[in-house]
């Protein structure tokens, strides 16, 4: 159908930005968010231990049936704050690589299979292939699975033999291999603040 649009539902985990579940439909509701939350915690093996699941202020994730499913699942509801433009920073994040990734089409595709196989192949690339900046360059599933530590104190060992060998190459410290131990939705003042000024010293 001419103009037609599909709607992309994702639920990404942002401690290890791995894409936990996902699925292509032809409408909204809250029907089809409830049962991919569903079947996303039945994959993971969620028990009800305090999981927060954010999202924006759409209907969908508003509706009774999507409440009462996060209510039996033991998930606590989270929206963006209204005109609060950054509010979900890391699904802006992950919508902006997917977008700008050399494989997106350069036309519209031509039936939901076509665009559930494409998305199937680029959450296997995001997740597995990816390395991710704000995780220290794992992939998401590396992190999510447990394995940056390990990863990166590998890297952490590289680089400072590395230096030892040749330290002219290097004017200060080597690049930061620490595993990124705390995730922030909405950090705090002086959390941003200490961000700035580390983002501008390096």
């Amino acid at each position: 159908m001419r103009g037609s649009f599909y709607y992309l539902y994702v639920v990404e985990d942002i401690y290890s930005r791995k894409i936990v579940c996902w699925e292509v439909r032809e409408r909204e509701s809250a029907e089809h968010a409830s049962e991919l939350i569903r079947k996303g915690c039945l994959a993971e093996g969620i028990r009800r231990e305090g999981l927060i699941l954010h999202s924006d202020n759409g209907s969908p994730m508003r509706g009774a049936t999507m409440l009462a499913t996060l209510q039996k699942l033991g998930v606590i509801p989270s929206f963006s704050r209204p005109s609060v433009s950054d509010d979900n920073p890391y699904s802006e994040s992950l919508f902006r690589t997917l977008k700008y990734c050399p494989a997106y089409p350069g036309k519209p595709f031509e039936s939901i299979e076509q665009v559930r196989h494409w998305v199937h192949r680029f959450v296997q690339w995001y997740n597995l292939e990816h390395r991710h900046s704000a995780i220290r360059y794992v992939t998401p599933s590396q992190r999510h699975r447990g394995e940056d530590t390990a990863l990166l104190e590998k890297r952490q060992k590289l680089y400072e033999t590395a230096k030892a060998r040749n330290p002219y190459r290097w004017s200060g410290e080597t690049r930061n291999w620490k595993p990124v131990n705390e995730v922030w939705l909405n950090p705090p003042k002086e959390i941003r603040a200490k961000d700035q000024k580390v983002g501008n010293s390096s």
